[in-house]
């Protein structure tokens, strides 16, 4: 049995019920590896008083997808799950949560990586953020760029 998930959600999530809810689905797994992203008070020098995340509602989900379904193509996992936040976050908020499941913990590694990786630049997400100065729209990191190049 895999399970692969995406998610779209305004509410917040609870990393301890996911995380129990991976470990029931596959008696074989053996390592489930998580990442959660929070929301930072600084980005690019300013203060980030809150941030809002929109995106385009179900092209986002096919496109996290299709990233879990490469990540399956390169690593031996039983499945992922991703949910994401969208709306309007404060710092200290949980963003985004990706979880990989497998036999060993290097494929679990490897593909819970790879699907943040990808998600960062490829999913269809747009981040505005509220500053001192006003609002502004965040563009891509070319740190994030770089982390993408290292799978291709």
């Amino acid at each position: 049995m895999s399970l692969n998930e995406v998610r779209i959600q305004t509410g917040d999530f609870d990393l301890s019920a996911e995380v129990a809810r991976l470990r029931a689905a596959n008696p074989k797994i053996g390592a489930i590896v998580t990442f959660v992203g929070v929301v930072r008070d600084l980005n690019e020098g300013a203060e980030v008083a809150e941030m809002e995340l929109e995106h385009y509602p179900g092209m986002t989900e096919q496109s996290i997808a299709a990233i879990i379904e490469q990540a399956r193509g390169r690593w031996p996992t039983f499945g992922a799950l991703v949910i994401h936040r969208v709306g309007p976050l404060k710092p200290l908020d949980q963003i985004v949560l990706v979880a990989a499941t497998a036999a060993h913990r290097g494929e679990a590694f490897a593909a819970c990586e790879f699907i943040i990786d990808y998600l960062k630049t490829e999913a269809p997400f747009w981040k505005k953020e509220q500053t001192p100065e006003g609002a502004r729209w965040v563009d891509a990191r070319v740190s994030d760029d770089a982390a993408l190049d290292k799978w291709r």
